[in-house]
């Protein structure tokens, strides 16, 4: 697939680690492989979770790869199938993603990790949308950060460029937990476990309905739901898994998730 890119499962638990020395940048076809990854992860009805994190202790992802783009990378080229990094555009996604922070998280790093469900960092990770200072547009944080955290610091964050400890991140809100770092990936397989033992069929319906309500009213969306016209909803209301889950609690017993 890539020598820049490690992966190995456990279980339903896919991990994913972009190893391209020094920075972590991502180039076309780095974004292409992650893409072709996210789609199998997706595809397949045996993985359930994803951790996505970066090799070594400095960086997460610095991001689009500058030196590729002077080499002739086009900045507006394919990334292939779910675009930047393989997340942001990836159609019906709908099991949950964790990113494990265990550096600098900056520029298109830091919008992966905003397309992950929960944001894990270590204590000496940063965060930043420099791209202002290499004179291009932070596209998809300037859709999701100001949806994500107050609007005067996702505008300060996109206007200035400026670096955000990982505290600062956690107190506005879009880093789940700081740990410190030997306790990163630990921390990181331990929820995905969790998630991992719970409703894939459930999780599947949440990830559809959050996504699908970002660009609706919230009567548009209960209705939706409601009428199951979303497929995600229209398949658990008619699962196994809906009559075991209601089962499982009547007989006050540990539900067993079928996914079907």
């Amino acid at each position: 697939m890539s020598d820049h890119i490690r992966t190995r499962h456990e279980g339903g638990v896919l991990e994913v680690v972009i190893d391209r020395p020094k920075a972590n940048a991502i180039d076309l076809a780095t974004s292409r492989a992650l893409g072709l990854i996210f789609r199998d992860f997706r595809d397949d009805p045996a993985l359930r979770v994803a951790i996505v994190s970066g090799a070594g202790e400095k960086f997460f992802c610095a991001g689009w790869d500058l030196k590729a783009a002077a080499s002739g990378d086009a900045v507006d080229g394919d990334y292939g199938v779910g675009g930047f990094g393989g997340l942001q555009e990836l159609r019906d996604l709908n099991k949950p993603v964790i990113s494990a922070i265990n550096g600098i998280c900056c520029g298109g790093g830091l919008e992966i990790a905003l397309s992950t469900d929960l944001i894990l960092a270590a204590e000496h990770a940063t965060f930043a949308l420099p791209e202002i200072r290499s004179g291009t547009v932070a596209d998809a944080a300037s859709i999701k950060l100001p949806k994500r955290i107050p609007y005067h610091i996702a505008m300060d964050m996109l206007l200035t460029g400026r670096w955000l400890d990982v505290h600062e991140a956690h107190r506005w809100g879009f880093v789940n937990e700081v740990l410190p770092a030997e306790r990163l990936m630990e921390r990181a397989w331990e929820l995905a476990r969790l998630l991992e033992s719970g409703p894939p069929l459930v999780y599947a319906a949440i990830k559809e309905i959050v996504r699908e309500a970002e660009g609706s009213t919230f009567q548009t969306a209960m209705n939706k739901v409601t009428k199951r016209q979303f497929a995600t909803v229209d398949r658990l209301y008619s699962s196994e898994d809906q009559l075991e889950g209601a089962r499982a609690f009547a007989e006050k017993r540990s539900p067993i998730w079928k996914g079907k």
